[in-house]
């Protein structure tokens, strides 16, 4: 269970994620989480680097699918500004959620990476099908009164993965 947990990578922010390294991993496929990954929670400004990161995805070929436990319209909305495909309401950490965005990706668990801010959705739903999973640090503090909870456990883990 604790394995399951791990990320295989973790970065600061999602624009510190070396796309050329996925490339070289053979990842052409991006499963990436919405609030506190590429946005603000509850915001519906893009960060300039966020936009440019995924700008320079998309030119060496990536795919992108969001999965977010956010509104639908919330996942269309940034989804269409992004050029990124969507699966929504479909509840993060259960396989169907990863599931959903493999088939619209036509992706699997040796082209696929999932990007995320929390452990006990991203990571580990990234996990249970044995994707690449990458943590990022949350890009705002403020955030769903759920998520804050989960964070003190989160701590913890992360405590435990660094040397």
């Amino acid at each position: 269970m604790f394995r399951r947990l791990k990320p295989d990578q973790m970065v600061e922010c999602v624009c510190n994620v070396r796309l050329e390294e996925l490339m070289e991993r053979g990842i052409c496929n991006i499963i990436i989480d919405l609030d506190n990954t590429l946005a603000p929670w509850g915001e519906d400004q893009i960060i300039p680097e966020v936009y440019q990161w995924v700008k320079a995805g998309h030119e060496m070929g990536f795919k992108f699918c969001i999965v977010s436990n956010s509104s639908p319209k919330r996942v269309r909305y940034f989804a269409s500004r992004l050029g990124m495909l969507a699966a929504f309401k479909r509840w993060k950490p259960f396989s169907r959620a990863f599931k959903s965005a493999l088939t619209q990706l036509n992706g699997n668990q040796r082209n696929t990476a999932v990007i995320g801010d929390q452990i006990f959705t991203d990571i580990f739903g990234g996990n249970r099908l044995n994707l690449y999973t990458i943590l990022v640090e949350p890009i705002s503090k403020k955030e769903f009164i759920g998520t804050r909870v989960m964070r003190f456990l989160e701590k913890t883990i992360i405590k435990r993965r660094k040397p």
